[in-house]
Order: structure tokens, then sequence, then C-alpha cells
């Protein structure tokens, strides 16, 4: 019943919310106030921030954690909207229920820098952990959304030089920015404002290709990847960037599609009971992946 609620709630109020929105500044604004009231996370939350250059690190941790592990964790907002204070919430509870502290950069959004500034930033990121003495196998990478696209581009480039994290997982991620995807078409997204991805696209890339794997990692060309999980909503938009991403990878991939669910629905803790079920299966995903001694 609370997840149907929710689902309504979204349709009718926040998807014509985020359809009308004009100014991208704005937007990130608005979210960066709203966005630890709407999902506050558990007590006790320990919230870092580090400037590296102009790259700024969020380190979040609940609770006592691995000392020489990390989760590096971009956030989602199609590229315009999002931040590590505004996910602070959602970085709580990875980090209490893996045991992992959580390290989130503010890569540069859209209206800051053009692409492919997100990616080089979400590069700087990774060195600025190895420069710190985390080994590739100490770290593993998440996000969701546009950050779990970023997040996968990032893995497929580690991969291309030789460097495996210990494993990735992505929430709704956003992989084919070509929008190729049938259920863009054939989905009835609760959240999504997908009218609007094509000019979101267009702002993003400023004529770069849509191909480019840097933006579209569905189109990179992957080999010995480490573990992935990925987890999607059965009826989202988003829901065949994820199946075919999920194809690319072959058998480093886990596939989780979970019934009903609005867009990265993990954000919901409190709500719904299906987001922490989802951020607990995710959870066991980093234990078994640091656990194995064969990787």
């Amino acid at each position: 019943m609370r997840l149907r609620l929710l689902n309504l709630g979204l349709r009718v109020f926040v998807r014509p919310m985020l359809g009308l929105s004009k100014s991208p500044t704005r937007a990130k604004w608005t979210f960066d106030l709203i966005g630890p009231r709407l999902f506050p996370g558990p007590p006790l939350i320990c919230h870092l921030q580090e400037a590296l250059g102009n790259l700024t690190l969020h380190w979040v941790s609940v609770g006592p954690v691995e000392p020489r592990r990390v989760i590096l964790y971009f956030h989602g907002g199609a590229y315009f909207v999002g931040s590590g204070t505004a996910y602070r919430g959602l970085l709580g509870h990875i980090s209490k229920l893996t045991g992992v502290r959580v390290c989130a950069p503010d890569y540069r959004l859209l209206q800051d820098a053009p692409f492919p500034a997100a990616f080089d930033d979400a590069v700087a990121a990774w060195d600025a952990l190895i420069a710190k003495g985390y080994r590739p196998k100490d770290i593993v990478l998440g996000g969701d959304s546009a950050g779990g696209g970023l997040m996968l581009a990032l893995l497929t480039h580690l991969i291309a030089q030789g460097d495996h994290p210990r494993a990735a997982f992505a929430m709704s991620p956003w992989t084919d920015l070509t929008l190729s995807g049938p259920s863009l078409q054939t989905k009835s997204e609760v959240l999504l404002p997908v009218s609007r991805m094509d000019e979101v696209v267009d702002r993003y890339l400023c004529g770069a290709d849509r191909h480019d794997p840097r933006a579209s990692p569905l189109f990179a060309r992957i080999e010995r990847a480490p573990p992935v999980l990925i987890q999607v909503g059965s009826g989202e938009a988003l829901r065949d960037d994820a199946v075919r991403m999920a194809d690319v990878l072959a058998g480093a991939a886990t596939l989780k599609i979970w019934e009903d669910v609005p867009h990265v629905w993990q954000m919901f803790v409190g709500y719904i009971p299906q987001a922490r079920a989802a951020l607990t299966q995710m959870a066991r995903f980093v234990h078994a992946s640091f656990e194995s001694e064969s990787r």
C-alpha cells in the first residue's frame, strides 16, 4: 500500500514539477535544500568534506567502518542536479548497512562545464583514492541513475587501463544517451519526465557523440569485469538501459528487477519497505565481494 501511495504521489506531483523545471542551477539549489530533509538517513552520520583542487569529496560513514575499504559513489540527477550533501541520507544508509565508508565526489554538472568534465572528475576521484593508499581491490564503485552511468563509464575506463575495482553496483543506471531503449516508450514511468530527456542529453553533451563510452557505457567493450550488481524497477523508463548493460557485462553482472518500484526507489528508506530490502541486497553483495578470496 505504501508503494502504491508513493507511486501515485510521484506521478501526480513530482514528475510534473520536474517536467516544468527550466533552470538547472535553480533545480540543483532546490534539491540540495530539500534532499536532506526528505531523505534524512540514519542517526549519527559522520559527514566530512575534503577539497581537492576544484573537486569536493564527501566522506560519509555511520558507526564502525573498515579502515582500508571504501565505496566510491556517484550521485544521480540527470547531470544537472544532485550533490554529496543532497545524498547524505542515502550514503549514510549505504555505509551503515555495508560497514564501509562512502566517498562521493561533487563532479561537475552540465551547467558548470561541458562534457566530458563529469567523466574527468570521476577519474580524478579514483586517482585521489589511489593516491591516499587505497588499492583497486579495496574499492567498490557505486552510483544511481546518471551517476550509475557515470560509474559504469569509469569502470570501463579502469578495466581498459588494467585497474580492477573489487566490485560495482548500479541503481537504475542511465547507460544509453542515444535514448534507444524500448522501455523509454513502452513503460509507464512514475518519476522521470521522459519527454525532456533528449533536451538534457543535448545540454550535457554539447554536440559530442552520444555513443561515446564516457557518456554511454552501453557501447563500451568490456572484458574481465569485476562483479557488478544492477538493480532496476520493472516499470522504469530506464529498465532496458539496465537490462542491456547487464548483457554487455555478461557473466560479471547480476541483474535484479524489482516489481513496480519507482526510479531509484532505494532513496525512499523509511517510506517503503522495498527500499531497505534493495539496500540490504546491495550490502550483502558488497560484503560477499570483499570476502571473496578469488578476486
